[in-house]
């Protein structure tokens, strides 16, 4: 096993995991430190206060003789006023710990005190501790009555919240607090971490979507998403170049077989000439169309499957659609039929309007030549993962397309075994045409059985 490198994923999880478990240690150590009831110095500004204390009580009692006199004293002001600490009690004990005083001896405040004492070994420097409410300082070294004792001082203290000492009574508690407070912390990492991989779905999704572009970003991150980025824009490249020589091959086919296919209408043209027209110059005539027909319709595919992402625009749906259905009712009647389309929703789209349009005609004129006497068009936005898509179905009542059929009419040169298709002479490159340039927009289409008794195509697109 290699030892981890903090700039690999390897590394950062395990400096993460062990960062996290030496703090969350070093909190459940060191918070116990500052509970108020644990025994500890005194800050340098109350001990400072203390002092001042202390050399006044000096002062005050130096004619006394005895101490009987001083405690009662003190007993009976019950307190010294200070300025910042406000109201405190003071105590006089001797060098043995007994404490001198003439009131009852069973108020909490003495008997805290004679834990106080008994817990504490009279030290250089005093100490403090909190009891309830009362927080308890000493002792200090003062001269009374010709004697040594030790001044204690009792002060008011503001009790801490009482989840905050349940925290400090509890170490289970201490630690389940300290791994809540650690939370937004983890969180974050693992946000941080885990963002290389979100961007490596994302510019996965864009593949998926038809949309080979190189993204810098994935090469950021631990060295193992910095390499996973680099394979994958060296993969993105690879398809770009591949998909490119595609259309050049095609482009090349294309103008191979034009070449011949030229020179075959002119010999088909002076054989009509010399002989006049006959049955199978006539034949020849028409295969020699569909045949530069299909030609055209390969080169617009492969047009549509490489660069239909790299010119956009930002179109409303009223510019996309309103001359197209417009002409889509015009042919409609020429034939007889009606095209009965819905209000066109006061949207935009980014789109190629070249292909998306010419997408959008082929799936229009598919259901006018296909129907029998009505198709219907109806434009509705709606909200689809999160974002706005404008869905538009064209329906049309004609013999339909068998049901194992549905998912393979967008195949390119697939042919339906109904009449739907059979004496149509097309391609059967138009759908596949129209599903390439939808795909290219980050779109959807789909096919099933309309309620008209026909053919259902919907279409699904982003809106911006």
């Amino acid at each position: 096993m290699r030892l981890p490198n903090i700039t690999s994923l390897y590394g950062r999880i395990f400096a993460i995991f062990w960062f996290t478990m030496f703090l969350v240690v070093l909190v459940v150590l060191a918070l116990p430190r500052f509970d108020p009831r644990q025994t500890r110095d005194i800050a340098p500004p109350h001990y400072e206060r203390f002092v001042d204390i202390r050399d006044q009580l000096e002062q005050r009692f130096a004619g006394f003789s005895e101490i009987d006199a001083v405690v009662r004293q003190l007993d009976g002001r019950r307190s010294h006023r200070d300025s910042d600490d406000g109201k405190l009690r003071l105590f006089i004990t001797d060098l043995d710990g007994h404490i001198q005083t003439m009131e009852h001896r069973s108020d909490h405040v003495f008997k805290a005190l004679r834990n106080f004492v008994t817990t504490i070994e009279p030290p250089q420097k005093p100490q403090q501790k909190l009891y309830g409410k009362m927080m308890i300082s000493g002792p200090l070294p003062i001269r009374l009555a010709n004697a040594d004792y030790y001044l204690y001082l009792g002060s008011r203290s503001g009790e801490p919240p009482h989840f905050l000492l349940q925290l400090f009574d509890s170490p289970m508690r201490l630690l389940l607090a300290v791994m809540l407070v650690s939370t937004p912390l983890l969180l974050w990492l693992a946000w941080a971490l885990s963002q290389p991989a979100r961007r490596l779905e994302k510019a996965a999704q864009r593949v998926a979507q038809g949309v080979f572009e190189i993204d810098p970003e994935l090469e950021k991150g631990t060295s193992e998403f910095r390499q996973a980025g680099a394979s994958f824009n060296q993969m993105v490249t690879a398809v770009n170049v591949m998909i490119s020589r595609q259309q050049r091959l095609l482009s090349d086919i294309s103008h191979e077989l034009r070449s011949p296919l030229t020179r075959l209408r002119m010999a088909q043209a002076l054989a009509t000439r010399k002989q006049g027209d006959s049955a199978d110059l006539t034949r020849i005539d028409v295969e020699a169309q569909r045949l530069e027909a299909m030609i055209g319709k390969l080169l617009e595919l492969s047009s549509v499957q490489v660069d239909s992402h790299l010119n956009r625009d930002v179109l409303s749906l009223s510019d996309l659609c309103g001359e197209l259905l417009a002409d889509g009712q015009f042919e409609a009647e020429q034939m007889g039929k009606a095209l009965v389309a819905s209000d066109v929703p006061l949207r935009s789209i980014s789109c190629h309007p070249q292909w998306l349009m010419s997408a959008l005609e082929n799936i229009v004129r598919n259901g006018v030549y296909y129907s029998k006497m009505q198709v219907s068009v109806s434009l509705v936005v709606t909200k689809l993962a999160n974002t706005d898509h404008v869905v538009i179905r064209v329906e049309d009542d004609g013999e339909g397309v068998p049901e194992d059929e549905l998912s393979s009419i967008f195949r390119p040169f697939y042919r339906v075994s109904t009449a739907r298709d059979r004496h149509s002479g097309g391609a059967g490159l138009g759908l596949a045409i129209a599903e390439n340039a939808i795909r290219q927009h980050n779109g959807t289409v789909r096919a099933a059985r309309s309620e008209l008794g026909g053919l259902l195509v919907e279409v699904a697109l982003p809106l911006v």
